[in-house]
């Protein structure tokens, strides 16, 4: 018991160095929202009042199962130049973990709360998984603030199909103690997201799995498997669809598509789906990667990143009176 106790200490250090940043929280009645807000103006000079307007925004916005956590290696490599905000959804990553369910709508109205708190400006939203239909519906809500847009592997519209390894998730009891219980659900994630990699390495499979520790501490994992709607009866069908239909609203924004093309779950087809809306977007495709673009192919997606960031560099906002 002691040496697993040792064993269990070093992992958890191990990937704390992975993640070396400042813990913030934004209050919401009885949840405490965890988020990262870091950069080049953060800190010592935010406390002195720095203006914010004249950087750049990152907003990192992650699915499921996964937390703040996956954006790691991209907050690292744009925090000198952009200011990087990255959300732990409420029941994920270091936020509350709340006993009640949550819907997709639920989480757009948080992330709108908080970019409203953090007076976030010139915005490229960052987004993946559940994280592209949360992301974007909060940014259609506040579409003024909106730069331009890079999504990995992700779909913003009602899904055409319900893959059949998340089906068996969505089950009353068994779907329950799979995910709740046996933490299957992100144990899973940990293999079945890659494509050119076997696994990941021990820190930072213990990375993905610290928030979702405990029974309780895993009912948001469960939750967001059983809001992926089935049709138009599900409340979150009709949302997916309204930002849907916004998606053409966005096409004149820099647009950046990074894709894994050997994800069993967001397919080449969810790519394809918002091409139509997107038809000058810039697109990567990544014919042997699976879903989690960031981990399975990290090179790829740092430099894909920072190749688009410099060729669509925001231009600087105008100074007052000019």
């Amino acid at each position: 018991m002691l040496s697993q106790a040792v064993a269990d200490e070093a992992a958890a250090k191990r990937w704390r160095d992975l993640y070396p940043f400042e813990s913030h929280w934004l209050d919401l009645g009885e949840d405490r929202l965890h988020y990262l807000d870091v950069g080049p103006d953060v800190g010592p000079a935010a406390a002195a009042g720095a203006d914010f307007d004249s950087t750049p925004t990152l907003l990192f916005v992650h699915g499921n199962p996964t937390w703040s956590f996956h954006w790691r290696r991209l907050i690292e490599q744009q925090r000198g130049t952009h200011r990087c905000v990255a959300i732990d959804h409420i029941g994920c990553g270091l936020s509350s973990k709340p006993q009640r369910a949550l819907r997709l709508a639920d989480r757009i109205h948080d992330l709108v709360r908080l970019i409203d708190t953090l007076d976030l400006k010139r915005v490229t939203l960052v987004a993946q998984d559940w994280g592209g239909a949360i992301g974007l519906g909060a940014m259609l809500e506040r579409q003024a603030l909106l730069e331009r847009i890079v999504l990995f592997n992700t779909g913003a519209f009602p899904p055409p199909s319900i893959p059949r390894r998340i089906a068996v998730c969505r089950t009353p009891l068994v779907g329950k103690l799979a995910l709740q219980g046996g933490n299957l659900f992100s144990l899973a994630a940990l293999r079945m997201t890659l494509a050119r990699r076997a696994r990941l390495a021990p820190s930072v499979e213990a990375g993905y799995l610290a928030p979702y520790d405990t029974w309780p501490n895993r009912r948001a994992v469960r939750e967001f498997v059983v809001d992926i709607p089935r049709s138009g009866r599900h409340p979150t069908w009709t949302v997916l669809r309204q930002i849907e239909a916004r998606l053409p609203e966005l096409a004149e924004l820099p647009i950046k598509l990074i894709w894994g093309l050997r994800d069993w779950c967001f397919t080449p087809a969810c790519l394809e789906r918002f091409e139509k809306h997107w038809p000058a977007a810039d697109v990567t495709r990544l014919s042997d990667v699976g879903h989690w673009v960031v981990e399975d192919a990290p090179e790829e997606a740092t430099d894909r990143l920072q190749e688009f960031l410099a060729k669509n560099a925001s231009p600087e906002p105008l100074a007052a009176g000019a």
